[in-house]
């Protein structure tokens, strides 16, 4: 491992040089830029929030697809035979996000709120906090993992399928296991949330991919494929600052109106999300799985599919709710969470086989 890869700074040697090395600190500037412009400008923010179809907000949406993108170009569907042969990532996270990660959740939210925070929370904003966490948890990324995978150098086929199993797995489990969890039974799962969703973020740049990825083989094989993604890699980059600034600015009221809560709410989400990163990894490495393979299925885990599981608390709970407040604070400490693993895991990718 060289020196370089040893820097605490570095994401990954995607050949942006010194802006990616710094992406943490854009990062940082982005959500400072998200909160000022979204106190100041209230009402471009409120307009631009307003623009969705089935609670999907369409500039995230845009955003997401420019950070999705170049990983598709690199997907292989001639590899994907090969998948069966390589199990082991699948296992882990089919066990890790729906036998282990929404228990979890479940878990740590009743403890804090019911028991850590019973004295600064009243006890029914507590439920609803419970509940918001629960459905973050029973609710794994879809669309962003795509973009933490590429960070990594994850493989992008074996990431493809990943997303794909859980993806299937949610359409029959979430709603069956939110239901157990907060102990309704009426759930209603969004249904057009969820198929738009996987439209927009994983079919259709998906599509988009490899139309492009067979032009790009025709014209000069893995190379040209290699060029054009390093050449649209800016823009994933951008995608991801300009979603972190937008994510803030539509909640920048209610961070600086209850910066408390947000804090209390935040802490059983950092302890899940680095809990269940480090289970994945650690399994991941003991069992000898590939980096390029080990990253990505601990980072889906640790990532939340957040559209849907807030649509679903404001259907539930209502869009003034605490769970609805919870699933928010998901979203705005995943990224931040997300950077820091990523920076980790890429530190880290001596302890697994290439």
């Amino acid at each position: 491992m060289t020196t370089t890869e040893n820097s605490p700074e570095i994401l990954a040697d995607s050949g942006l040089g010194t802006f990616e090395r710094l992406l943490s600190l854009w990062v940082a500037l982005a959500i400072a830029a998200g909160l000022i412009l979204g106190v100041l400008f209230p009402s471009l923010f409120q307009a631009l929030a307003a623009m969705e179809v089935a609670k999907v907000n369409l500039p995230v949406a845009v955003l997401i697809w420019a950070m999705v993108f170049p990983m598709m170009v690199g997907v292989d569907f001639g590899a994907l035979k090969q998948i069966g042969d390589r199990p082991k990532g699948i296992v882990i996270t089919v066990i890790v996000n729906w036998l282990i990660k929404p228990f979890t959740m479940a878990a740590l939210g009743v403890f804090f709120f019911n028991t850590v925070f019973a004295g600064l929370i009243p006890p029914d904003d507590a439920q609803a906090y419970i509940a918001g966490v629960i459905l973050l948890g029973a609710a794994p990324c879809t669309a962003m993992v795509f973009v933490w995978s590429n960070l990594t150098k994850g493989d992008p086929t074996y990431t493809l399928v990943q997303v794909s199993v859980n993806d299937v797995i949610m359409v029959f489990a979430f709603a069956p296991i939110v239901a157990l969890l907060l102990g309704v039974s009426d759930i209603t799962v969004p249904w057009d949330t969820l198929l738009i969703s996987v439209l927009l973020y994983v079919a259709l740049p998906l599509i988009a991919g490899l139309i492009t990825r067979s032009v790009l083989i025709k014209q000069g094989g893995e190379q040209a494929v290699e060029t054009f993604q390093s050449k649209v890699k800016p823009a994933s980059i951008s995608g991801l600052l300009l979603t972190v600034v937008l994510l803030f600015g539509f909640q920048a009221p209610v961070i600086l109106d209850r910066p408390l809560v947000i804090v209390l709410i935040a802490i059983p989400l950092l302890i899940q999300s680095y809990g269940i990163f480090f289970v994945a990894y650690v399994a991941a490495r003991i069992w000898g799985v590939p980096f390029n393979v080990a990253a990505p299925c601990a980072l889906i885990g640790t990532s939340n599919f957040f559209e849907l599981a807030v649509a679903v608390a404001i259907s539930l709970f209502g869009l003034g709710s605490g769970a609805a407040l919870a699933t928010v604070v998901g979203v705005l400490v995943e990224v931040p969470v997300m950077l820091s693993l990523v920076a980790f895991a890429n530190r880290t990718r001596g302890w697994f086989p290439s």
